[in-house]
């Protein structure tokens, strides 16, 4: 099959293009540097020399809550017109199929854990990633009318806080698990975490999440938005004690109450991606973690931003 995944150079993206291209897939991998998205005219240029039979639309503008908090303008505007212009250049290609990769950010501040997709509307996103979340769900809201209007056949994922080998390790716009696993190797003596520790997130291996939009591509077929998750929910301060434990890492850990928490609890239900296309997460946290240290030991020194 002819696929075509966007931001296949990132950190999803990479992965789910190597299982493509192990199953004998034809991949073509858009990149930020040969096609800007967010234009009109350059959405359909790649869609021209693609000519895809699948899309996987993973290309977004996302950093943890200091990038979001700085950025939220960017994030607005770049991860709602990347969306727009696919769901239009799709149309207009005729494109049989597009997978489109939301965020649990989209889910209201407040409201009952685990998330089901059925409360997605019950209320505004947590504050400092509203722009981000709000955008990515403006996406299912256009994925559904344009299924509505034109028949397209694009199904819309909410995956969890996803975490791997090849995550992003930036010092100012990685996510949580990158962040505290660069940070304990690069400060022996104490770490500054931002707020107490108290939030909640729900992790997802990157492999595991591969194969949840592969299967996806193979079995779903529907307008519902789909949950992509383990149903697994952690602290952050149990978190970084984790981190920390499995790092090696003895010194102190300071919190800095003066920062924001993020979303007070953040974990999904994941059922409808079992029911609807057989998803089980199957790494556990400890084991990935396991694994995503061992990769950024080997390859911090030669790390691209550090």
């Amino acid at each position: 099959m002819r696929v075509l995944v966007t931001g296949g150079g990132g950190f999803l993206g990479s992965h789910l293009v190597e299982r493509l291209t192990e199953r004998g897939d034809d991949v073509f991998v858009a990149r930020r540097a040969e096609y800007d998205l967010t234009l009109g005219e350059e959405t359909e240029r790649l869609l021209g020399d693609a000519q895809p039979e699948l899309v996987f639309h993973l290309a977004a503008e996302v950093g943890g809550i200091g990038a979001n908090r700085a950025n939220p303008g960017r994030y607005w505007y770049a991860n709602l017109m990347m969306g727009a212009q696919m769901l239009e250049a799709a149309r207009v290609h005729g494109v049989p199929k597009l997978v489109i990769a939301g965020t649990v950010c989209a889910y209201p501040k407040h409201t009952s854990v685990p998330f089901r997709e059925e409360e997605l509307w019950n209320g505004y996103p947590e504050e400092t990633n509203a722009p981000y979340g709000v955008a990515k769900k403006s996406l299912l809201v256009g994925a559904q009318a344009y299924r509505q209007q034109y028949g397209t056949n694009a199904v819309f994922l909410l995956p969890a806080n996803l975490y791997g080998p090849r995550d992003n390790f930036h010092p100012t716009n990685a996510h949580v698990i990158a962040d505290l696993i660069r940070k304990m190797h690069e400060d022996r003596d104490e770490i500054v975490l931002w707020g107490d520790g108290s939030a909640t997130r729900e992790f997802l291996y990157v492999e595991d999440a591969a194969d949840a939009f592969l299967l996806a591509a193979a079995r779903y077929d529907g307008a519902d938005p789909v949950n992509v998750g383990s149903g697994k929910e952690i602290s952050i301060r149990e978190l970084a004690d984790l981190v920390a434990e499995l790092s090696g890492f003895e010194g102190q850990i300071t919190w800095d109450t003066s920062m924001p928490n993020g979303q007070p609890r953040r974990s999904l239900d994941p059922s409808r991606a079992k029911e609807l296309f057989g998803f089980e997460a199957k790494v556990p946290l400890r084991e990935g973690l396991e694994h995503t240290i061992a990769w950024y030991r080997e390859h911090a020194p030669t790390y691209a931003g550090l």
